[in-house]
């Protein structure tokens, strides 16, 4: 007989706990999967909204649903509405929680960008922070009051605001840029004094301005210019909720209730682990069709994403369907690079104190197995202290999304690597059941226990990364279906510009010349090749 269904908890008692503060929400089903985010200026009043008997009763079909679905919820506390609706999108993003609309797609925060390597440069509205040296401010949920901000800095300051490039003529005419002299009277350097002081509004340094507006507020209401205080009055709103100090979420993060170290602690402490497993990767098949089977690779560093080792894979050796057959393919192909470049290293690595002298620390050339030379190699000293992030080094624990097939498919590979020390474990979604090497029953670890939100943050992040993959792919494909309809362009002379060019994107810009320098391209289907992309 199976184990008696769990009574759903009265979540009641729980609403008493939560504070009248501004924050966000996360509503778990009885298998602790988010289900729902939201945020809230008053947490208390809108969580304990939910579960009022007329709440339910009034309720549509998918807040019923999601009520009836919802086991425990869970709060956290931010500073500010604004920072409840950064959190809000992050984690929404983070947990594709099912009954969330918004946010859902790649729509992100406005952030101000300004190029100071420009002549002239220019305050810009951008989605997306790009590693180009430039400066970006935010990420501000008000869009309307950002834009508001950038007309007061213009007028304010003198600053040039979206386009590009040297003041054109109608900015230089521009009254709005005649603060404290014309725009076509001074040069690029005094032009820059501007763009120093715009910067440090930006940067928070705005107390004193918003002061003196508000003494400006204060003389109108006097005068019973009603029209021009309330003015100012939204002025000073959007630049406070422009200027004011936010903290930034990032992926993996929560205000105040997640510890990561204490986290792993716990995970250490629950699978009896000799060692914290400060570094973990963990596998996830991607089989959304049969088209492209892809696997994902997260590295969790300390309990938190170490996106630098990321690794993808397109599975080789297997024809459809089979995920025991593909995890081990991933498997092996990842520790088998990691033993070689761990080899290659410690071929170059001395024990001398002469930088040229070489010792070869193969294992081929010793007695001791992959997993203690590999151990070995990590401990050495030489780079480790000065470049940490670029130590070769083999995970404390591997976590594969999947029971008991995928867990012995991961570790037959293993065993053949002569890893058989390495732990390993299997994360089974359905029950959230923990599977180990040598062990016949799983783990069932409490649904609120640090160690088991930790292992399903790890296991998300990788189901997340192998989808991105997998769509990234079937985009590509999409793209490259066009030279199908290219008459002239066989399925041989398709592969043969795509292995030259790459992509379809590429082929597009390149030249006539370029295309027919291609093997079994001629001049004349180059031509014809051209003008079919350009037209499509």
């Amino acid at each position: 007989m199976g184990s008696p269904r769990k009574e759903k908890p009265d979540l009641q008692k729980k609403v008493h706990e939560v504070a009248h503060k501004p924050g966000v929400y996360l509503m778990r089903d009885r298998f602790n999967r988010v289900i729902y985010v939201g945020k809230a200026r008053d947490l208390r009043k809108r969580v304990s909204s939910y579960f009022l008997p007329s709440k339910l009763a009034q309720a549509d079909l998918k807040t019923r649903a999601m009520l009836e679905a919802t086991w425990d919820f869970e709060t956290h506390i931010v500073r500010s509405e604004a920072e409840s609706i950064l959190l809000e999108g992050k984690l929404i993003k983070e947990y594709r929680p099912r009954y969330n609309v918004s946010f859902r797609d790649d729509k992100r925060f406005l952030l101000v960008k300004i190029d100071l390597s420009e002549e002239w440069p220019r305050f810009r509205l951008a989605r997306f922070k790009k590693d180009d040296g430039a400066r970006y401010f935010g990420p501000y949920p008000h869009a309307g009051a950002l834009r508001q901000t950038l007309n007061f800095m213009r007028k304010k300051f003198g600053v040039l605001t979206f386009g590009r490039g040297s003041p054109t003529e109608r900015e230089l005419k521009s009254s709005t840029y005649q603060v404290p002299v014309r725009l076509s009277e001074i040069g690029a350097e005094q032009y820059r004094e501007r763009v120093a002081q715009a910067i440090e509004f930006l940067e928070g340094k705005s107390r004193e301005m918003i002061a003196a507006l508000e003494e400006q507020m204060r003389k109108a209401a006097e005068k019973m210019d009603f029209e021009k205080a309330a003015e100012l009055r939204d002025m000073i709103e959007d630049l406070r909720d422009t200027t004011k100090p936010t903290r930034r979420f990032v992926r993996g993060s929560l205000p105040s209730t997640i510890d990561p170290m204490a986290d792993v602690q716990e995970l250490a402490d629950a699978l009896r682990l000799p060692h914290p497993p400060r570094v973990m990767e963990c596998f996830d098949i991607s089989n959304i069709s049969t088209t492209h089977v892809v696997a994902s690779m997260v590295c969790f560093r300390d309990g938190v994403p170490d996106k630098d080792n990321y690794r993808r894979y397109r599975v080789r050796t297997v024809g459809g369907q089979d995920d025991f057959a593909s995890m081990a393919e991933v498997v092996r192909r990842r520790y088998s690079r990691v033993l070689l470049d761990i080899s290659e290293t410690g071929n170059r690595r001395s024990e001398s104190t002469d930088a040229n002298a070489i010792v070869d620390l193969s294992p081929e050339h010793s007695q001791e197995n992959a997993f203690d030379t590999a151990r070995r190699m990590e401990t050495y000293p030489l780079s480790a202290i000065r470049y940490p992030q670029s130590v070769v080094r083999l995970p404390d624990l591997i976590i594969v999304d999947g029971g008991k097939g995928q867990l012995s498919a991961a570790c037959h590979e293993l065993q053949r690597l002569g890893l058989h020390d390495l732990r390993i474990i299997g994360l089974a979604k359905e029950r959230e059941e923990i599977y180990r090497p040598g062990r016949a029953l799983p783990l069932r670890l409490p649904m609120d226990s640090g160690a088991l939100r930790l292992l399903q943050r790890i296991r998300d992040e990788a189901h997340r990364f192998a989808n991105a993959y997998h769509q990234l792919l079937m985009k590509k494909r999409v793209e490259e279906s066009i030279l199908d309809d290219c008459p002239g362009v066989s399925q041989n002379r398709k592969n043969l510009l795509l292995r030259r060019f790459g992509s379809v994107n590429r082929l597009r810009k390149a030249g006539v010349e370029e295309i027919s320098s291609t093997e079994g391209i001629g001049r004349k289907l180059a031509e014809d090749l051209h003008r079919f992309l350009q037209q499509h």
